[in-house]
């Protein structure tokens, strides 16, 4: 195992802006990260998990101004709303931030104070085209004609043309070390979202508008409180804040920089761009990688409200189960690329993996110990057969789904562990245990224990992505809290203590039942 002290790990979400409800690209993006927060941690190393709310800006304010209610106050609800989310799908944080918070806005004005230390803000007036949706502005170039001639950004969101007195951040003067960063395959993944970086940044950076003083709901400007900092840098300065920023604090100097900034990768240039040259112009060290996931695509089309197919992630986890959901996501979709689920596809999939094939053999191989074997469990001798079974267990669990959690490829290593469960599955039908009941009951024994040992390993490697589940059926196998972690996985006397300590086996319970698809979605 890993010495925690030496061997930290902070790892973000992007915080969610809450001018509506939670939907599934949040819960996936949350879910994604606590994948990787519990991996580390089960490798040994303490980690560090923050997500939060990004409360400020125009579209905040508007929306309040609609709804006739302050612009806090409809912070105040909305931010709750992701924090129930986040507790519904067990994500395992450190700190739920808020950019409303007093520590925020202190930190976001030290970050201000170096960046104009630098000499790198300057007052000017500026002129150009805005998405309030995006909260960004665009350049000309950049902009795509919609209908009657609307113009609109490449998100396809309405822009709006903007004048008014701004502070700007000299984003020109970094423009050679930002390529040089980019350019170096460790900080931004996957490639794709590398190479349109490296694309925008050498088409030329133009100094970056970071005051707004048309509203008021966001961060001061350190001596001129007539502005409010662009909400941008406002918001990625929450993942300083979280450690104590601008304090010498021991979160700051265990964890920073980051290891890891898990985004979406519609905000991409915000991260690889704005956020190093912020950090390199207030000689901060630079966060070690971000990763810019894809879209969770619902039957293959973008969730819109005009589609109306908008879906409430809190929703799937109570119709489908909280693990079930986290399975599904993190095995169905190869992370970096664009995925798709349906309903249909939740049922499909957890039932063929989590309920008929792994639940089943955990169910069967339980019951047969309890009824069979008196849930006594034994030392044994294993034949060539078995040691088979042992290694393919062996090298999903120990070798192939950490080195693939590791690079952040779920579905390959959620995989690999599949395989392992598909070959318990195997043994169990080629074995036929109910046979050598009457045949050969050593064998029969012999054959239960391996797979009890099979099913300790496979419940362990999987806790990052069902950690209810497997913690569930670890309790049923007795085994002890403190044996759980990956370092686990290479102990050779586990089995040892556990049969010298008598436990016992008792009458299993499923721990993956079937699914069903509610009426309604099957008359659809």
């Amino acid at each position: 195992m890993a010495d925690q002290n030496s061997n930290p790990f902070y790892i973000t979400t992007a915080i969610s802006y809450p001018n509506g409800r939670p939907h599934i690209g949040h819960a996936y993006e949350a879910i994604s990260a606590d994948v990787i927060a519990r991996f580390q941690r089960l490798m040994g190393r303490k980690v560090r998990f923050q997500t939060g709310t990004d409360e400020h800006g125009l579209k905040m304010a508007r929306k309040a101004e609609e709804q006739g209610r302050t612009a806090r106050d409809l912070a105040d609800e909305m931010s709750s709303y992701f924090r129930e989310m986040c507790d519904e799908l067990n994500i395992s944080y450190d700190r739920f931030i808020r950019t409303v918070e007093d520590d925020h806005h202190r930190a976001s004005q030290a970050i201000w104070s170096r960046m104009e230390a630098a000499d790198d803000l300057y007052l000017d007036r500026y002129e150009g085209w805005y998405s309030v949706r995006d909260e960004a502005y665009y350049d000309e170039s950049e902009l795509t004609e919609g209908e009657g001639g609307a113009k609109l950004s490449p998100q396809g969101t309405p822009v709006e043309w903007t004048v008014e007195e701004s502070w700007f951040f000299r984003l020109s003067k970094y423009q050679d070390r930002l390529l040089e960063l980019l350019r170096s395959p460790a900080f931004l993944e996957p490639a794709s979202r590398r190479n349109e970086m490296i694309a925008f940044v050498e088409q030329g950076l133009r100094d970056l508008s970071v005051s707004r003083t048309s509203f008021d709901w966001g961060v001061k400007v350190p001596g001129s409180d007539n502005h409010v900092m662009y909400v941008w840098v406002d918001a990625l300065t929450n993942y300083l804040t979280g450690l104590g920023f601008p304090d010498d604090t021991s979160d700051m100097r265990e964890f920073w920089p980051a290891d890891l900034h898990i985004i979406g990768k519609d905000i991409v240039r915000f991260h690889t761009i704005y956020w190093p040259a912020f950090l390199m112009s207030a000689d901060l060290p630079l966060p070690k990688k971000v990763f810019g996931h894809g879209f969770l695509l619902n039957r293959g089309q973008k969730e819109s409200k005009s589609l109306g197919n908008v879906t409430d992630p809190s929703q799937l986890a109570e119709q489908f189960g909280v693990d079930a959901l986290r399975y599904f996501l993190m095995r169905e979709v190869a992370f970096g690329q664009d995925g798709s689920y349906s309903p249909e596809a939740i049922v499909t999939r957890t039932n063929a993996e989590l309920a008929n094939s792994f639940g089943n053999l955990a169910q069967r191989t339980l019951s047969m110990i309890a009824k069979n074997l008196e849930g006594k469990l034994e030392l044994f001798e294993t034949d060539a057969v078995d040691d088979a079974l042992q290694m393919a267990v062996t090298d999903a669990c120990r070798h192939v789904l950490p080195s693939e959690f590791e690079k952040l490829a779920f579905s390959v290593g959620i995989e690999a562990w599949l395989r392992a469960v598909y070959a318990c599955n195997q043994y169990v039908d080629d074995q036929a245990p109910w046979a050598l009941k009457k045949t050969d009951p050593e064998r029969m024994r012999v054959v239960l224990q391996t797979l009890f040992m099979a099913l300790r390993d496979l419940a362990i490697a999987i806790q990052p992505v069902v950690p209810e589940k497997s913690a569930g059926l670890l309790d049923q196998l007795g085994i002890p809290d403190g044996e759980r972690d990956y370092a686990a996985l290479s102990d050779a006397d586990w089995y040892s203590r556990l049969v010298k300590s008598g436990s016992t086996v008792g009458k299993p319970t499923p721990i993956f039942p079937r699914l069903e698809l509610a009426e309604e979605v099957e008359a659809d």
